[in-house]
């Protein structure tokens, strides 16, 4: 068995004397995991940094085996750890794609916004709507996306100022009615009625995610200190 192509770094944890067990997410394999000999050498480990961009060649007898990656380098974000909020951003999004994703399941779309978000944290961008924007589509990818386009109820397209917490479909105020005080608000920056912002929107895919993805686990901590710093809660 054998993958040839680039890749980005999720993560990477030591393994014997000197291999690194390498976890990296690619456009066209998805989550893949393999050994790196050596790879927690001095001269090595910096290469194999979350977020930095790699070619590689996985090979393995069998395929349900984790396999050993031949790795160079392809392209390095520095500026991943320019500051406390960057690095941030980074666990977060590695932390949520090692939670989320299974091994070798190709998710193309999400991994071309993997990489533009990376790209704008690397680059020193204002990241936090980019980022909320691919929360939003890590639960799509996962069957878990919200319908924010018109009411559950009514069908209106006009009026948006809820969701549904269980199926994450818009509601009307006039489709609200009595159940109202039993759905999440549904913020303006998100196509809502609301004057919430950026932590209204992420209190919901936040629910969304734990709903669907985490169930009975905590969801990364990582995301949360993210959150903390993007949108801290009012002293």
């Amino acid at each position: 068995m054998e993958w040839t192509g680039e890749a980005t770094v999720i993560m990477g944890r030591k393994h014997g004397e000197n291999g690194i067990i390498l976890t990296v997410f690619s456009h066209e394999a998805g989550i893949v995991s393999g050994l790196v000999p050596g790879g927690a050498s001095a001269k090595r480990a910096a290469m194999l940094q979350p977020g930095n961009r790699l070619s590689l060649r996985w090979r393995a007898r069998l395929a349900d085996q984790l396999g050993t990656f031949q790795a160079e380098p392809a392209r390095a974000r520095p500026g991943l750890l320019r500051d406390a909020l960057s690095l941030a951003g980074l666990n977060a999004v590695t932390a949520l794609l090692a939670f989320a994703l299974p091994e070798r399941d190709p998710h193309p779309r999400l991994s071309d916004m993997t990489e533009s978000l990376l790209d704008h944290i690397d680059a020193g961008q204002d990241f936090a709507l980019s980022y909320l924007m691919w929360e939003i589509a890590l639960l799509d990818e996962l069957g878990f996306g919200l319908d924010l386009t018109s009411c559950a109820v009514t069908g209106a397209r006009d009026g948006l100022a809820y969701v549904s917490p269980r199926t994450g479909r818009a509601v009307s105020h006039a489709g609200a009615g009595e159940w109202a005080d039993r759905l999440l608000p549904l913020p303006s920056l998100l196509g809502g009625t609301g004057n919430g912002g950026l932590a209204d929107a992420l209190r919901i895919t936040g629910h969304f995610l734990h709903l669907g993805l985490a169930q009975d686990r905590a969801l990364p901590p990582a995301r949360q200190r993210l959150i903390a710093r993007l949108a801290p809660e009012p002293a």
